[in-house]
């Protein structure tokens, strides 16, 4: 933890030139802190002799006078000291990926710095004498890097302190003298600062661009989860909604079958009576009988007479008219009444519940949508007496001649209005094609106002209509008097699709493409009518193939 924070405090009070922490800092009148050796160097580099600060670019005349901030140094002599302290012994020895101490012998430490003067890294022990020693102090120190020897000039052997603007490439003094005489060079610190202040813009457009995207991320993300929690829900009503009749079905089912075993244990009842006393009867017919075969064999006549005479007659039978033997198709009406209320079950969830349960999906391609194309004239009972009907009724145009149109109820009085004849449900495709100043394209319930104030018959500013605003260099969609603005390539085409039963509504710019300008996603409560609102214009919904 404390080694973060000396990290953190070092970024702190990092020169804004250098990128290094602050070598004998001192502090400008505008309240920013630099090395004294950079802002120095920066304001000698400076050919218009003009002495700003390169943060905040504020101008100081005369040039200030540069005074060590003493309490910057002791705070950076402090960290330093915190830092070094806080290293762990077994981090110092330099390993194949870090930067070795030229100086050291041996087992070589970690490099500390990396002198731009001397060209060569220190570790610690070796980088003292930059700190004490006042000659030295004047060096530029960095953090440690492999890629000193390319500050190095190839053919002067100088380092490279400009930087020539019109090759773009750094260069030392006496480049900028001989090969780039006459070149674009300042200081490399100067273009530093200038590439530093493009960097941070380029990073502030990144962060916005990342901001968006996150934004639009959250924005998925919400969307997904919304979808998730209606579908859940969808789930959920649907259980409860099926759980009814199913529970109706279950004690429906109970119900016949009890009373199916209701009846079959009174009939068996019956039955088993019956054969009791059938049984009964048998019995004393087979005992009379063994009587009278008995008495058959009697030689004696008058014994036989008198025994014969003083038999008991038989009882009679009372059940024999009672007795029926039934079809053996007892229960079948049953069986026919609970097949055909499963058929009549399976037609309603086949036929009706596939539709809602499973829309077909939205139409692609423009081949796709002429599958739903339909043909539409317009009314002429609704049309504004300014508005001319030609070609079959398919074409409306703004004129300035009143037409000799009768009156009618339907007839919109103020705006260059007009809707079509037929009423639209299902699903349905048509394109206008249109020149001229403008036309709203638009769908309305056929009940919208004819007249009034402006909201309540205009399309698109009452919730009875929705409209496509075409202008020549925009669109813009219009539901219940809010405006929103839409982009897309612009084309005299207007493709529209309405799926009335889903409740989706869009428009699309057609030309050798179509593309999607706008899509609504609402409930239709009523069928809807196809509009056009022309002004200066003339529209014509077309012949498709």
């Amino acid at each position: 933890m404390a080694q973060t924070g000396v990290q953190l405090d070092w970024e702190i009070i990092s020169c804004s030139i250098c990128l290094d922490p602050l070598k004998d800092p001192v502090t400008i009148p505008c309240g920013h802190s630099y090395c004294k050796s950079c802002i120095k160097g920066f304001w000698d580099e400076n050919e218009k002799k003009v002495h700003s600060c390169p943060q905040c670019r504020q101008t100081f005349t005369p040039r200030p006078v540069l005074v060590k901030n003493t309490t910057l140094a002791n705070l950076v002599e402090k960290l330093e000291k915190i830092r070094l302290q806080a290293a762990p012994a077994d981090h110092c020895y330099a390993g194949p990926e870090d930067v070795a101490c030229d100086f050291c012998t041996g087992r070589k430490l970690k490099a500390l710095k990396s002198c731009l003067v001397c060209l060569v890294s220190f570790c610690e022990k070796h980088l003292q004498p930059h700190l004490d020693v006042a000659s030295l102090q004047k060096h530029k120190l960095v953090e440690p890097s492999k890629k000193l020897q390319e500050n190095i000039c190839s053919r002067h052997d100088e380092v490279m302190k400009m930087f020539c603007r019109t090759d773009q490439q750094c260069i030392c003094y006496l480049c900028s003298v001989d090969q780039h005489k006459g070149h674009d060079t300042v200081s490399a610190a100067a273009e530093r600062t200038e590439r530093q202040t493009e960097l941070e813009l380029s990073r502030l457009n990144i962060q916005q661009k990342i901001q968006d995207r996150e934004k639009d991320l959250q924005e998925l993300q919400q969307e997904v989860e919304a979808m998730s929690g209606s579908a859940d829900k969808a789930v959920e009503d649907s259980e409860k909604i099926f759980n009814k009749p199913i529970r109706l079905m279950e004690k429906r089912r109970s119900d016949v079958k009890q009373q199916v075993r209701s009846q079959q244990d009174a009939e068996v009842s019956r039955v088993k009576e019956l054969q009791e006393e059938l049984e009964q009867e048998i019995t004393e017919l087979k005992r009379r009988d063994a009587e009278l075969k008995e008495l058959s064999h009697t030689q004696d006549h008058n014994q036989f007479l008198h025994s014969y005479k003083s038999l008991s007659p038989l009882r009679e039978a009372t059940h024999s008219s009672s007795i029926s033997i039934r079809p053996l198709r007892y229960f079948d009406h049953v069986t026919a009444a609970v097949s055909a209320l499963r058929d009549k079950l399976q037609d309603v969830l086949r036929d009706k519940w596939t539709n809602i349960l499973l829309p077909q999906p939205e139409p692609e391609t423009r081949d796709q949508f002429l599958k739903y194309s339909c043909e539409i004239t317009l009314d002429p009972n609704t049309a504004h007496t300014k508005v001319l009907l030609s070609e079959g009724n398919k074409k409306a145009t703004a004129v300035r001649q009143p037409q000799s149109y009768s009156s009618h109820p339907d007839r919109f009085t103020v705006l260059f209005q007009v809707l079509s004849t037929q009423s639209l449900t299902g699903r349905c495709y048509w394109e206008v094609e249109w020149s001229g100043a403008g036309v709203y394209v638009a769908v309305a319930y056929k009940d919208i106002s004819r007249a009034g104030s402006l909201n309540q018959y205009r399309f698109g500013l009452n919730d009875k209509s929705w409209a496509l605003d075409c202008y020549t260099k925009s669109y813009y969609f219009w539901y219940n008097s809010v405006q929103t603005p839409v982009s897309g390539p612009r084309s005299s085409r207007v493709g529209v699709y309405l799926d009335h039963g889903a409740g989706i509504l869009s428009f699309y710019s057609v030309s050798n493409t179509m593309t999607l300008l706008h899509r609504v996603q609402t409930t239709f409560t009523q069928p809807l009518h196809a509009g056009l609102l022309v002004y200066g214009a003339a529209a014509e919904f077309c012949k498709l193939k």
